[in-house]
């Protein structure tokens, strides 16, 4: 009982998966509705296109093309973001409607339609002492190719599932992502320099938008009644259905990277950017694409697949970081 406490300890809860978590709990007891929830999207509207313009203006063109090099280690990241997961989103098709219902396997479909992560993916890189340029690349080409990318393969994935998603879509998605991207790419020469400086402030606006999404989303699904359709088993098998997405795509990409013959600070990269699933992109995208779908039930597998990623990634790093410590020769002491 003495090691309980110590256990604890050392469990270190991220204070933004609590604000996560408190914003869809607020949101099933005190949803936004009528008059108020049409501001609050046209404001999350708002902060998307800001927060994208940010986005471009960050990025430097001279990292990307330094970056672009390495080509066959962004190919592989893109494959796995863009064709191994859609393919895994093909076979949880199957688990209709015994394992996941209609609307949880839109949901699967979209997460598995989405891009990498930028942030962690970078960070973790980093902690495992991996190629840190080869992420942020990564990352960078992921998340502009998956404005395009996604909301066509959502289309192809729920089609074939008997769905249907509105062809308007792509539109909306590139004038709310794209676009705003492409013109904070243009104005670097100009605001390149302030958002560098305002770095720590321009990460507490992704997350508030992440945290505004989060609440108009299962506010949707709070009004909406949505929620009386899922039972705690059906939580729970949908909790096997991403532990078991996330544990294949980890072991698969690892197993890529090695047997293409790359490094062990190339595979760091390959295995965080390929594993993980973007919310900040996600969230926006699930505004529009998943619109007429039961937003809330859309974003459910993505949000619990999301704190497994961190979790797990994060766990991860720390091995690769004490592996390589423990790789690294040490020198030999002379004798005296």
């Amino acid at each position: 009982m003495g090691n309980i406490p110590a256990l604890f300890a050392r469990i270190r809860v991220d204070p933004y998966v609590l604000a996560i978590l408190a914003a869809a709990g607020t949101a099933a007891f005190l949803p936004v509705h009528g008059i108020a929830a049409a501001g609050l999207d046209r404001a999350i509207t708002v902060a998307i296109a800001l927060l994208f313009f940010v986005y471009g203006a960050r990025l430097s063109a001279k990292e990307a093309l330094d970056g672009a090099r390495n080509w066959r280690l962004h190919l592989l990241i893109l494959g796995i973001t863009f064709v191994l997961f859609p393919l895994f989103g093909l076979l949880c098709g199957l688990l209709v409607p015994t394992v996941l219902t209609p609307e949880l396997y839109v949901g699967m479909a979209f997460l598995c339609a989405l891009p990498s992560t930028v942030q962690s993916s970078i960070t973790f890189t980093s902690l495992a002492r991996g190629n840190v340029a080869a992420a942020i690349c990564a990352s960078t080409f992921s998340n502009v190719l998956g404005v395009l990318l996604a909301p066509l393969l959502v289309s192809m994935l729920v089609t074939t599932s008997g769905g249907a998603l509105s062809t308007d879509a792509v539109r909306d998605i590139v004038l709310l992502l794209l676009v705003p991207f492409v013109l904070g790419q243009l104005s670097r020469r100009w605001v390149g320099k302030w958002v560098r400086l305002h770095k720590r402030g321009l990460g507490l606006l992704e997350r508030g938008v992440i945290l505004m999404a989060v609440y108009a989303a299962f506010s949707t699904g709070t009004v909406s009644g949505i929620w009386h359709q899922l039972t705690l088993s059906r939580i729970g098998m949908l909790l096997l259905v991403d532990a078991a997405l996330l544990a294949s795509v980890l072991a698969l990409s690892s197993l890529l990277a090695r047997s293409m013959g790359f490094g062990r600070a190339d595979q760091v990269p390959i295995v965080f950017c390929g594993s993980q699933k973007s919310l900040a992109t996600g969230l926006p995208m699930a505004t529009v694409l998943l619109a007429g779908q039961g937003v809330g039930l859309g974003v459910l597998p993505l949000m619990l697949y999301h704190q497994m990623q961190l979790i797990t990634c994060a766990w991860l790093a720390r091995r690769f970081a004490e592996r390589e410590r423990t790789e690294v020769p040490q020198p030999k002491q002379l004798r005296a």
